[in-house]
């Protein structure tokens, strides 16, 4: 059971939180009417020049996500299969490059005039600013200030902490989706032959709703199209997803979607810019010029058709009303709209689906999403006359309570209309982070499928720990509890990302030991263990050369596609190591030498690590061959319209519609990105596509909502959220009047984050509920 939190420990959490902006804060502005164009070219360049220089940009930009080059350290969109363009990156994988590959270095001099009390104090964006870390750091109980460590020191302390533990499931081992499928790979094989399964990762906190639901409806966790499909769809849905910002090189394929006639239809409770206009300022290897530069320079293309301002989870009641009017849309032309062959032959539970639909009645659909019925009747039409529909969405869906049956909803729309296993349609679940999804593929999950740990325990020859582990949020109680004592992160920033920020503080520092593995700065160094261990790495971009001479890694990317990435810059500093390195050293540390593998083998040489993969791994026979010729897509079985799910069908599903029964003072907020950061990592205090400059404390309401309950724009207020008799509160916020959904509110994570209960978790992913929180708002300072 939790204890509660000491006065000592409340005082290191305030430290989680991102400070209060001095100053006036955020200013508003202008918003963008088109994502990309000129000013994305501007802030490439600048931010460019700013953390590389000249030369150096233009080297790594030119490198990225080429076959020859490294992938993006950014989101998992995925590169053509074939021909590339010059620049073939966004003006937000840019800065991830940039801020990898600056030239700005934090030593043993920075840890000795830097307390962690004096770091904490100031802002995420800071913290990034100050550079590459280049050697390792611990921070000893009783010690305000990091002071350096050598590599085997450090994995001795480790190793002397884990093996004090009174079972290995009292450690915790989180992978965020930066790391290779190599590095993967052997972090999993250390961690289950160290004896846990205490596997949580990045994917816990987004996309776990996502997998649960297309397992049990389609019998694949992952995305069903190919690249190519969107040049051969004619109909495309976006439901929950803010491309512009979050994964803008998806533009390209929705310009070039629109370009061979696809209808789009987007569905979000804020008209953000990427969702409406794209100016493509990426030219192809032999651009036009009399046509692309009147493009990049002028209004750009066009692309929803329709926009529907769903309330923040809404999307249950709003789908199943388009899916309603598509079943009108047949009562009227039997035969003539829904693919009955292919609900026969390949789906189960049809006629209880469609009884359902029926039941509905129009009232409950408009009240449960705001949206009105002529503008879903309108999305129905749409979807009725679609012939390769492709739906799309991200963590919109997923990071609420019922975000398992969100997504199971919208593969519902997919299977009346037999939009799968077919060119030009089917389900884009689009991934987060680089490589999350190869992240799972190599058995990061504490919940692995028999098959593989049967194959990994072949393998290796041991027998892998048959009890399932603990997920992020599992993690963070089990830290809090006491019941997991050591807590080391390959990747990330789990302090930033999770719920409940101060609870999540308080679980760090009651861990007698945390490790980060890390290329930056990030505020998860400043609340950790008593002891606290800070280990570089390499980054993606950077030479990686080992005994056996340079090596490269590998990827998968959203619509599972592994590449590889070779890095082609100096490392940031000599005392560097790569992840499998870093791997590979703890691992003999804690197991010794007389085991099963030879881990400084396996770092050597990353062909052999891919050897082992092959071997336990479906669908990477032949790796180190193949993924040498080329890229290469991993088998999915629902592309071939086979579904592996316990009716060997495509289930559809029943969904209830949520409940919320919102008081009249009450908002659903939600949490999103700025323009301004990927995930966690924040580059600067703008978000020019919804007009908010030099700050980020800002919450974006309904202009109606703020009048009726007498708010103005640029008020402070205090936001408090409310859960299960709990309340939490965010000061001093900014009113943005905004024209959001009626009662919904967004703020910026992870300002935002202290608001979300740890315990508000989705029914069977146990996904945190960082886009559904009940929240009021008062003037700030009146509590």
């Amino acid at each position: 059971m939790d204890e509660p939190a000491s006065a000592a420990e409340l005082a290191g959490a305030r430290g989680a939180r991102p400070p209060i902006e001095r100053g006036e804060g955020a200013s508003i502005g202008a918003r963008s009417s088109a994502a990309a164009g000129p000013r994305a070219i501007v802030e490439t360049v600048r931010f460019g020049l700013k953390e590389m220089g000249a030369r150096r940009s233009v080297a790594l930009y030119l490198k990225a996500n080429k076959k020859d080059g490294f992938d993006c350290q950014s989101c998992a969109w995925p590169s053509p299969d074939g021909k590339r363009n010059v620049a073939e990156f966004c003006e937000n994988g840019a800065k991830a490059i940039s801020s990898e590959a600056t030239t700005k270095r934090v030593t043993r001099d920075f840890f000795a005039r830097w307390s962690v009390d004096e770091l904490a104090r100031e802002s995420d964006r800071w913290l990034n600013d100050q550079g590459r870390l280049t050697e390792p750091m611990v921070r000893r109980p009783g010690h305000d200030h990091y002071e350096p460590i050598g590599w085997d020191d450090a994995f001795a302390l480790i190793a002397d902490e884990l093996h004090q533990l009174d079972s290995p499931d009292q450690a915790a081992f989180y992978t965020s989706g930066r790391t290779s499928n190599e590095a993967a790979f052997l972090y999993q094989l250390f961690v289950r032959q160290f004896g846990t399964n205490n596997l949580p990762d990045c994917s816990n906190m987004c996309h776990e709703s996502s997998g649960t639901a297309m397992v049990e409806s389609i019998g694949v966790g992952k995305s069903t199209v190919v690249f190519d499909d969107f040049d051969a769809t004619d109909t495309v849905f976006i439901i929950g997803q803010n491309p512009g910002t979050n994964h803008p090189r998806m533009l390209s394929a929705l310009e070039r979607a629109k370009r061979n006639g696809a209808t789009i239809v987007s569905i979000n409770p804020l008209p953000e810019a990427g969702l409406f206009r794209v100016r493509n300022p990426n030219p192809q290897e032999a651009p036009d010029p009399i046509r692309f530069l009147p493009e990049l320079l002028g209004a750009g293309t066009a692309l929803s058709d329709l926009h529907l301002p769903v309330r923040v989870n809404g999307d249950v009641a709003l789908v199943k009303g388009i899916m309603k009017a598509v079943l009108e849309e047949e009562e009227q032309r039997p035969g003539e709209v829904l693919d009955h062959r292919f609900i026969e032959r390949h789906t189960h539970g049809f006629s209880a689906f469609a009884d359902d639909l029926r039941s509905l009645t129009w009232d409950r659909i408009v009240d449960a999403c705001g949206v009105d019925e002529g503008q879903i009747r309108a999305a129905g039409r749409i979807a009725a006359q679609a012939k390769r529909m492709i739906a799309c969405w991200a963590m919109g869906l997923t990071q609420h309570r019922n975000g398992v049956d969100n997504v199971a909803t919208v593969l519902n729309l997919l299977l009346l209309g037999g939009h799968m296993g077919r060119p030009g349609a089917g389900a884009c679940c689009v991934r987060g982070h680089s490589n999350v999804q190869g992240d799972r593929t190599m058995g990061i999950w504490e919940r692995m499928n028999p098959g593989f740990m049967d194959a990994l325990g072949a393998e290796f020859s041991f027998t892998p720990p048959p009890d399932a582990g603990l997920d992020s949020v599992d993690a963070i109680r089990a830290m809090h509890a006491g019941d997991v004592k050591v807590f080391v992160a390959m990747g990330g920033n789990l302090l930033g990302a999770a719920p409940d920020t101060d609870y999540t503080a308080v679980a760090f520092q009651r861990c007698s030991l945390t490790v980060q593995i890390s290329t930056k700065l990030h505020r998860g160094h400043l609340v950790g263990g008593r002891t606290a261990l800070i280990l570089p790495c390499l980054g993606r971009s950077e030479v990686d050369r080992q005994r056996m001479g340079e090596q490269f890694v590998t990827v998968e990317d959203s619509l599972g596609v592994v590449s590889s990435s070779r890095g082609s810059v100096e490392p940031a500093a000599p005392d560097l190591r790569s992840e499998p390195a870093i791997v590979a050293g703890l691992a003999e540390a804690v197991l010794g030498r007389s085991g099963t593998v030879e881990w400084s083998a396996l770092a050597d040489d990353y062909d052999r690590i891919r050897d082992h993969i092959a071997n336990v791994v479906p669908g990477f026979e032949d790796f180190n061959d193949r993924i040498r010729r080329d890229v290469f897509y991993l088998p999915n079985a629902a592309r071939q319209r086979e579904f592996k799910t316990s009716t060997h069908k495509a289930n559809f599903a029943i969904a209830e519609l949520p409940v919320h029964a919102l008081q009249p003072d009450e908002y659903l907020l939600t949490t999103i990105r700025s323009h301004d950061q990927f995930n966690t990592t924040i580059y600067g205090d703008d978000d020019r596509y919804r007009g908010v400059f030099g700050g980020r404390r800002v919450i974006f309401i309904n202009a109606d909502d703020a009048a009726a309950g007498g708010l103005r724009a640029g008020q402070l207020v205090d936001v408090t959220s409310h859960f299960d008799g709990q309340t939490r509160v965010a000061p001093s916020v900014k009113v943005v009047p905004y024209p959001i959904a009626r009662r919904s509110a967004a703020m910026y994570y992870p300002e935002a984050n202290v608001l979300v209960p740890v315990g508000s978790v989705a029914t069977k992913s146990n996904t945190p509920t960082s886009k559904s929180i009940r929240i009021t708002l008062a003037p700030a300072n009146s509590r």
